[in-house]
């Protein structure tokens, strides 16, 4: 005979078969990776973007040094130094410019070196989160 009682025990055998247990348990010292990791994941693209910024510094520079090379060597150049202008020869131009360059590229493997602290230990964050959660957890950056 079918009961009501019979009826439950099959649903909740067929639930427990079909359903595994998705609750993900998390730990403090989880919650701290996790926070870690995203504090790593913001700095590391703050330092991309001004990474970014600082190539394009670079690059504006040597596009300047390229427009020099056309300047008549008894001509005063303005140079920004602050918020002013002073005027300066070839010479003095040439040689601002490349300590600026020399500034700009010691700032770049600066901001290298300190990409790549963040990506090992982002790294080492997403290796022990992983191995503690599998899919349960997304630690890739998204797509643009």
């Amino acid at each position: 005979m079918y009961t009501e009682k019979m009826e439950f025990l099959i649903v909740n055998s067929y639930m427990d078969w079909n359903f595994k247990d998705t609750d993900v348990h998390i730990t403090f010292e989880d919650q701290q990776r996790i926070n870690n990791f995203a504090k790593h994941n913001a700095k590391f693209e703050d330092l991309k973007e001004e990474l970014k910024n600082k190539q394009n510094e670079l690059r504006n520079l040597e596009d300047v040094v390229e427009e020099l090379e056309l300047v008549d060597e008894t001509e005063q150049i303005p140079f920004l130094v602050g918020e002013v202008f002073i005027y300066q020869d070839l010479e003095n131009t040439q040689k601002s410019i490349a300590a600026m360059k020399e500034k700009i590229l010691l700032e770049i493997k600066d901001i290298e070196k300190r990409s790549v602290g963040i990506s090992e230990a982002m790294s080492d964050l997403k290796t022990l989160l992983y191995a503690k959660f599998g899919n349960h957890i997304n630690l890739e950056p998204e797509e643009d």
